[in-house]
């Protein structure tokens, strides 16, 4: 789409040519006589850019220049100017012109400057886009889950993001710690700097303290250029230090200082570099058990623990099973175009019963992998890996005397039982999961009498 390019001159002259040159351009072009003329134009439909001459009736150009960064900082304003008058142009830049052009008007600079601005609005405005994009990939409503663990999760990791103080995530692999990390990050004071992940564990031993802290040329064999380290490199944003229990242990009273003094050492020299970043650190490890056999050390461990998050497994909050596997199909049913609406009954028994190892990742995968199978309404049991699958269909009823009506109650209350179990006592979980509203399964538990937990 086509720049829009408001031009403001009181000489019609002036006014006219402009617009005609830009129009031949592309550009989207509209006049005004005066700045307050131009004012109500851009309030009714804002332009990316406004061109205008500073000495005109009823709203001078510097006026109008204040009136539009108040209300759309976003537009370039370029003020027009004779020569006598440059003081006047310098201080317009500094009341936020982007640009000023000096009477009389040289038609190709003129062109040259409005195509540099149009390059430089695109970029803003992409940038812009891009990081509303992703404020809502990483704004806390994305981290799913309603459970009570996980709710409590939600207000610590909150009261951190405003902070500057190190972070330390621990919790088994696939429980979501970088996307925690991402969230803080994003959430923050540094948000519009670099978030910058580090997997401690994919770095060679060797290696690792010129990758931090950088390196100067011939410090050591290999090392042709000077190298910024990481540390440096994210300057005024966020470093994820993940698998950090992998950091070798003669590196890390380096990593200490670093984060006590704020500088490093790059390798091959003796001059500390000074950095502003925050350190957020991850590990699958217990730290403190690494602490007692002498692999990690303790002053490292206390001063990346200024605030653990501790993320709970899948297995600590089952009420989030159903949360996250809606989550995930909404996402990969989009992607890949089917119209699913949800999970049958069967399946989603399935799903409460395994048992995830692999944790929120490996129901991610399972969840796009049944998506990939399922050409149906709902995803069924047969769309999901056949590990998955219960041997037994329906619970197994004790053979013996009584009526059919007795072995019905029977049967009811095993199937309910189970499946509470599986979705951790959580009522109205389980009436989902059973296809019944929450009154009629509370009916249930009392006509069965099955006991409270």
């Amino acid at each position: 789409m086509a720049q829009r390019i408001l031009v403001v001159d009181d000489e019609q002259i002036i006014r006219e040519s402009l617009s005609f040159i830009l129009k031949k351009e592309g550009y989207n072009v509209e006049e005004a006589a005066n700045g307050k003329d131009a004012l109500a134009k851009h309030e009714t439909n804002p332009f990316d850019i406004i061109i205008t001459d500073i000495e005109m009736p009823e709203m001078k150009g510097v006026d109008l220049l204040k009136q539009i960064r108040q209300r759309t900082p976003q537009t370039l304003v370029v003020i027009i100017t004779a020569f006598g008058s440059v003081e006047t142009a310098v201080q317009a830049l500094r009341e936020g012109a982007a640009d000023y052009i000096l009477k009389p008007i040289n038609f190709d600079d003129l062109l040259y400057r409005v195509k540099k601005l149009c390059d430089y609005h695109t970029l803003v405005i992409e940038n812009s886009l891009l990081r509303q994009e992703l404020q809502r990939t990483y704004d806390f409503d994305q981290i799913i889950g309603q459970s009570t663990p996980m709710k409590k999760i939600f207000e610590v990791i909150k009261r951190v993001a405003h902070s500057e103080g190190t972070v330390l995530i621990t919790g088994k692999s696939g429980t979501g710690k970088e996307i925690v990390a991402r969230a803080i990050h994003y959430n923050s004071p540094r948000r519009e700097k670099r978030f910058m992940p580090i997997n401690c564990g994919a770095i060679v031993d060797t290696l690792f303290e010129s990758e931090l802290f950088g390196h100067k040329k011939g410090s050591f064999t290999g090392a042709t250029v000077d190298k910024e380290g990481l540390l440096k490199v994210a300057e005024g944003g966020t470093v994820f230090l993940d698998e950090v229990s992998e950091i070798p242990i003669q590196l890390q009273v380096k990593l200490l200082r670093a984060l006590e003094q704020r500088e490093i050492t790059p390798v091959g020299t003796t001059e500390p570099i000074k950095i502003d970043v925050r350190i957020i650190a991850a590990t699958n490890r217990d730290l403190r058990k690494e602490v007692e056999n002498g692999t990690f050390r303790d002053d490292l461990y206390y001063r990346l623990n200024v605030v653990e998050i501790d993320l709970p497994s899948l297995k600590e909050r089952p009420d989030d099973v159903p949360i996250l596997a809606q989550h995930f199909l909404d996402i990969f049913k989009k992607q890949m175009s089917k119209p699913i609406q949800g999970f049958a009954n069967e399946a989603m028994r399935a799903l409460l019963q395994y048992q995830w190892k692999g944790e929120v990742r490996e129901l991610e995968n399972v969840i796009e992998r049944a998506v990939i199978f399922c050409d149906e309404d709902f995803v069924g049991l047969e769309h999901l890996p056949e590990y998955m699958r219960p041997t037994e269909d329906i619970p197994s009823v004790s053979s013996g005397h009584g009526t059919l009506k007795d072995a019905v109650r029977s049967f009811e209350r095993q199937f309910i039982q189970q499946t509470l179990s599986a979705c951790g006592q959580n009522k109205e979980t389980a009436a989902k999961v059973l296809g019944v509203s929450l009154s009629s399964l509370y009916r249930k538990i009392e006509e069965l009498k099955i006991p409270a937990h």
